[in-house]
Formats: C-alpha cells, sequence, structure tokens
C-alpha cells in the first residue's frame, strides 16, 4: 500500500464541492497549474478520474458522489485536531484539578481559591494533596495538575510561576529567654530546635550559615511539616525556623517571631507544572485563578 498524502484530504474535500479546477486552485491559494497536478495525483491515488469535463462544467463520477460526504467529515475533523483549542468557559468546564502543596498553602487559600472556582466555575473541583517532597514524577504523569512551592534542582524541563517571595524567620514561645538579650549566631545555638525536614540526616541553609561561623545547632525533635514546628516551639523552649508566610496560616499560638541573625536564601514560592500543560485552555484558566488569589493575598 502507497503511502497517502494527507494534504490531498482537503484539496479533494473543496474539489467536490466547487466541481472547479479554477475555483478551488483560487479558494486554497493554488495555481490552477498545481491544482491541476493536485487532480491527477487524487486520480492517481484513488484509482477514479474523480471529475470530469461535462460541456463547460466538471461533474463528480459515481464515486467520487459516493465518497463525498466522508471526505467532508474528515477534512472538518481533521482541521478540528490541528486548530489551537477554544477559549475555555468555567461556566460548562466539567473537570477536577489536583494540587499539590504544603499545609500553610492549603489552610491560607483552599478555601477562598475554591470559592472563586466554584462562583464562576460551579462543576469544577478542586483536590488538595500532601506535599511529602519534591519528586517531580506526579506532574510528569499527570496525576497532579499544578504544584505551589519551591521548584526543584531537577525540574528543568518544567514551567514556573512566580506567586510571591518570603523568608525564613525564628519563632519561639512567648516569654523565651532568648529574648532576654539581642539574638545572636552563639545564643541562636544555646537553645535546642525543631526542625522540618523531609529526609534523614540533610542539612539546611541555617546550619551552613552557621557552619560557616563555626556553630552547629542542638536539634532535638524533627516534624513533618512547618505547621508542627510552629505547634512544637509554641509549647517548650525549642526553637524553630519557619517562613514567614506560614505563621499567618496559624494564628492563635503563643508565640513571637523574630530576625535570624544569620544570612538565609530568599524563597520563591511559584506555581509549577509540566509543559505537557501549557497549551491546554482549563489549565491556563486555573493558573490564572491560582495567580489573582496570590495576588490578593490571604
Amino acid at each position: 500500500m502507497h503511502d497517502i498524502d494527507l494534504n490531498l484530504l482537503n484539496a479533494l474535500d473543496v474539489l467536490l464541492q466547487e466541481r472547479s479546477v479554477t475555483r478551488a486552485a483560487h479558494r486554497l491559494g493554488l495555481s490552477i497549474s498545481a491544482m491541476s497536478r493536485t487532480l491527477s495525483r487524487l486520480r492517481e491515488a484513488l484509482g477514479d478520474p474523480v471529475l470530469v469535463p461535462a460541456g463547460r462544467a466538471m461533474v463528480a463520477t459515481p464515486h467520487a458522489e459516493a465518497i463525498a460526504e466522508q471526505v467532508h467529515v474528515l477534512s472538518a475533523g481533521a482541521r478540528a485536531v490541528l486548530r489551537p483549542p477554544l477559549p475555555v468557559d468555567p461556566r460548562s468546564m466539567k473537570r477536577e484539578f489536583t494540587i499539590r502543596a504544603n499545609e500553610a498553602f492549603t489552610q491560607l487559600y483552599a478555601a477562598k481559591l475554591s470559592a472563586a472556582v466554584s462562583a464562576v466555575g460551579p462543576d469544577i473541583r478542586l483536590r488538595f494533596v500532601p506535599k511529602p517532597d519534591k519528586d517531580i514524577g506526579p506532574l510528569r504523569n499527570g496525576t497532579v495538575d499544578l504544584e505551589i512551592g519551591v521548584i526543584s534542582g531537577d525540574g528543568g524541563e518544567l514551567r514556573a510561576q512566580t506567586l510571591y517571595r518570603d523568608s525564613y524567620v525564628g519563632i519561639a514561645r512567648a516569654g523565651h529567654p532568648l529574648f532576654d538579650a539581642p539574638v545572636t549566631p552563639e545564643r541562636l545555638c544555646a537553645w535546642g530546635h525543631v526542625v522540618f525536614a523531609r529526609r534523614r540526616g540533610r542539612s539546611g541553609p541555617a546550619d551552613e550559615a552557621l557552619a560557616a561561623r563555626g556553630l552547629s545547632r542542638r536539634v532535638s525533635v524533627i516534624v513533618p511539616g512547618f505547621p508542627a514546628v510552629i505547634a512544637v516551639a509554641s509549647a517548650s523552649d525549642l526553637i524553630g525556623l519557619v517562613p514567614r508566610s506560614a505563621c499567618l496560616a496559624l494564628p492563635g499560638y503563643d508565640t513571637a517571631l523574630f530576625d535570624l541573625p544569620i544570612p538565609m536564601p530568599e524563597i520563591v514560592v511559584s506555581q509549577i507544572w509540566h509543559p505537557r500543560m501549557d497549551a491546554d485552555a482549563g489549565h491556563r484558566w486555573l493558573r490564572a485563578m491560582v495567580f489573582e488569589a496570590f495576588r490578593k493575598g490571604p
């Protein structure tokens, strides 16, 4: 079987509609000679004359008449597939989006974002899932549509849009002896620490900054998230280091924040997605909703 040139499909559709080489050439933006060559190729491919002269006009053969409707449907379908997606109407969209984020994001923004989405897309559902690590596999395989956080070092293929910039602060219970004098690196290390760590034995930027001064902190408790750091620090003499935004999500604790006496990197929080979702109209709409939610603040 010979390879089929699918470009001939659209040409055949136009020829069968116009029943004229000249008019078909004009419609397709081709010269008459080029259109005649295309008709010759169609005749060879189909084993049928397709169009034959009838006085000053041309008429379709019985075979061409028989396939005309099918050709038109196939040609229209091919054009639809190759056309950019139409703008999405959230009012008619029925879809579930999975967003992976930490507890602070979920507590600060989930209610606000879901209300904004439901107001314009009543059949759109948001599923929030925890973020135990920075594995980009769920974004690659499509089990997660969007991630909120810091893009990982192996995420070069991913797309990201900055939502906001955050910074680390220290946190301790109100009335902690640490506040009896200025907080120095040495005094920071004099107390036990509660830390959030995803992986055993992994040091963070605070440990590296202290090590540069010949210091190290004593880690007494390791917890699975920043909300737990805040809860433990509020009920003990342990000190925690958390993003400032994490404290907004957990009001009510009797704690005090302090500026850190060591340099810490800025935290760039982004919405992150896989490039295969770049052109998806529904996904673009979701990203705009998330960006707007962060622009307005919690």
